[in-house]
């Protein structure tokens, strides 16, 4: 039995999808917000997951990314409201799978789920290491381990989730906020200046010069960017 997690903030939404999923032998767990979504995803196994993109306090957007940052695989289904080009885009770049507007046909949603649910199962059977290679030097996402200017190390969970987000908005400047609500979540929210520690942890690690870093820049008054 596959386990799909619904988010969606609409009662009467949630409440039809829910029971159209388990009518077709899905097993779901339904909420309404971004913070009991992510405490579900973190603790649970799911085969794939459809998120709202308007939610309350934090959009579906963000909630897409921080996931990606746990798991790389799961499919992402957005439902929406917003059926602009741009939003649809901006959906796609943070992880998205699939798109579908509302009012939407159920039918279409559930053959939707179940070709991603398919593709999903035939390309983990096959997946590579989620391995990022930059120069002579990686980062092993699985196994939190990299080999940097000195060799091979041990990475901690939190790097690993900053350097995944760095990386994967690769040549895109990644503020304080986003960085601190996608790695930390929503109820610890350290300084920035543990940011800025991180950072020159991982010029150490990686870079030739660490005061003229080739990989790791600051931009002032706004945040990160990784280039490669």
């Amino acid at each position: 039995m596959s386990r799909i997690l619904l988010v969606e903030d609409e009662e009467n939404i949630r409440t039809a999808v829910k029971m159209n999923l388990e009518m077709e032998d899905y097993e779901v767990v339904a909420v309404g917000d971004g913070k009991h979504a992510m405490k579900n995803f973190k603790d649970q196994h799911f085969d794939l997951v459809i998120l709202d993109v308007m939610l309350p306090e934090v959009d579906g957007f963000q909630i897409c990314q921080q996931m990606r940052l746990i798991n790389t695989d799961v499919p992402i289904i957005f439902l929406t409201a917003k059926d602009a080009q741009e939003d649809r885009i901006a959906g796609l770049k943070r992880g998205g799978d699939d798109y579908l507007t509302k009012p939407f046909n159920i039918e279409e949603l559930l053959l939707r789920i179940s070709n991603l649910i398919k593709r999903s199962q035939k390309s983990q059977e096959n997946a590579p290491m989620d391995i990022y290679s930059f120069g002579d030097q990686w980062i092993n996402f699985q196994t939190y381990t990299a080999k940097g200017r000195q060799g091979e190390f041990n990475l901690t969970k939190k790097e690993t989730m900053l350097l995944k987000l760095l990386i994967e908005r690769k040549n895109e400047v990644v503020s304080r906020n986003q960085i601190l609500q996608a790695v930390w979540g929503y109820d610890v929210y350290p300084s920035t200046r543990t940011i800025d520690n991180f950072i020159l942890s991982f010029r150490k690690y990686f870079e030739s010069d660490p005061k003229n870093p080739e990989y790791f820049h600051s931009v002032r008054g706004v945040g990160y960017k990784f280039t490669d």
